[in-house]
């Protein structure tokens, strides 16, 4: 089945139900294992990115979305890959990445052409965007084994900081304070109960710390022990997420946050079209802990969490931020950063949540580009075949790279909040058009 037929049966499918899906996060690529991280304003997930078709964990860079109000995400396309460590050759599995003093280092496991086994290593941005750089040349840790994947790390109170890692046990380590060497010697836990990959630590408050981590065998569940000290000994509690194959994936990777008030449960499943096992993408549950302290059995849902801020479109906004989308994808120039949705077909779509127009709305702006025909995009309120208040025409612009700025007028006065639709409608068949960026230009009130 085509990427188009996928598509128009996915719409078809989903017309039939009120409820929209908000998971997974991200519908314009694979998105597996995240790991969130709050900075400033917005809530950051790094994830790993399966390929298109794959047979087994071929992942070849990981990828970055963030948000501001838990329903929008804006994908930043890939801050990192495979290609920007000499060392590594295959196999870029779960990642996280941690701020300190200003400088963000991105934690990796990959296959080392040095060792032949797998290997942790670190990269280091000024930005938590990116670009990212590899600081040694070589592995941060690795000793042949295949043991050694999926890092996370904590920065506790006192400022110490420590590393985790390992399939089937669990490897931990403090690093230095410069984050790129390890302070002591590495400790081997097969201790933990039912532990077999994918750790993630949090620290709740002084003396308590949290070890999520994929349990069970094939297929995973989640389930995680708890410790007074940020190296164990470890104590069973229980399950957080139980796998019954709902999730369409015999794997699982967690991710714990907190943010503005809100507690966060990251999971992946194979929920996309054409996802499964080597296929998996990024959701999100929000949950309250227990009056105990103990983290509750979280299900997984296809609506996710209900949005905890409104979206403001009068300031430019990336076209490569969405709630919801249908046949399109994402592109990205890294020696620009610049991000921009791609392979937009005839009846594509894209979803923004929670827009307030409070200002009121008199026009749009688009920016975009094509060598061929072009299209349109329809501007539609609450459903994809909701009421039509603009369209903007895209005319050729000389090529997919060169930018223009189409404008639409707005049918009637707009106010109050809605679901925006982008529709794009032109031949059918041939691609028509990249979609850069949009702002909507607030009614002007008469002073006479």
């Amino acid at each position: 089945m085509s990427k188009k037929q996928i598509s128009a049966a996915l719409i078809a499918i989903l017309l039939q139900t009120t409820v929209w899906a908000q998971n997974p996060i991200a519908q314009t690529c694979y998105s597996t294992d995240p790991a969130p991280m709050v900075y400033g304003d917005r809530l950051y997930v790094f994830t790993g990115h399966d390929e298109e078709g794959a047979d087994f964990f071929w992942m070849n860079d990981w990828r970055l979305f963030s948000t501001a109000d838990m329903v929008n995400w804006q994908d930043h396309g890939s801050p990192l890959s495979l290609s920007d460590f000499t060392w590594a050759d295959d196999r870029a599995w779960a990642p996280q990445c941690v701020e300190r003093n200003g400088k963000f280092y991105f934690y990796i496991p990959a296959h080392s052409n040095i060792s032949g086994g797998m290997a942790i290593g670190v990269a280091v941005s000024d930005n938590i965007t990116g670009p990212y750089i590899d600081p040694l040349g070589k592995p941060l840790y690795e000793d042949g084994k295949w043991d050694h994947i999926d890092p996370t790390v904590l920065i506790d109170d006192d400022d110490k900081a420590y590393i985790y890692w390992g399939n089937p046990k669990l490897y931990s380590a403090r690093l230095s304070d410069d984050m790129i060497s390890l302070a002591s010697e590495v400790k081997v836990d097969s201790t933990l109960e039912r532990y077999t990959e994918g750790p993630w630590i949090h620290k709740v408050k002084k003396g308590q710390y949290i070890m999520m981590y994929a349990a069970g065998g094939v297929p995973e569940c989640i389930a995680y022990s708890t410790a007074k000290k940020p190296q164990g000994p470890w104590t069973y509690q229980g399950e957080v997420m139980k796998q019954d194959n709902g999730t369409q994936s015999f794997t699982n990777h967690s991710g714990l946050i907190d943010f503005k008030g809100h507690s966060y449960f990251f999971y992946h499943t194979g929920w996309l079209p054409g996802g499964g096992g080597f296929g998996r993408s990024a959701c999100v549950e929000e949950f309250s802990w227990n009056a105990d302290g103990t983290l509750p059995l979280i299900p997984f849902t296809k609506e996710g969490p209900a949005p905890i801020s409104t979206f403001n479109p009068y300031t430019l906004v990336e076209a490569e931020t969405m709630a919801d989308s249908r046949g399109i994808r994402s592109e990205f120039n890294k020696k620009e950063k610049r991000v921009w949705v791609s392979d937009i077909h005839n009846g594509d779509w894209l979803k923004v949540r929670e827009v307030d127009f409070e200002k009121g709305l008199s026009s749009m702006e688009f920016t975009a580009a094509t060598p061929l025909n072009g299209g349109a995009i329809e501007v539609r309120l609450d459903k994809v075949d909701g009421e039509l208040i603009a369209t903007a025409t895209v005319t050729p612009t000389g090529g997919w790279e060169e930018w223009q700025t189409f404008c639409a007028n707005v049918s009637r006065c707009v106010s109050g909040k809605h679901d925006v639709y982008f529709v794009f409608c032109g031949l059918k068949g041939g691609k028509l058009f990249n979609f850069d960026s949009w702002q909507a230009k607030e009614k002007e009130i008469s002073k006479y």
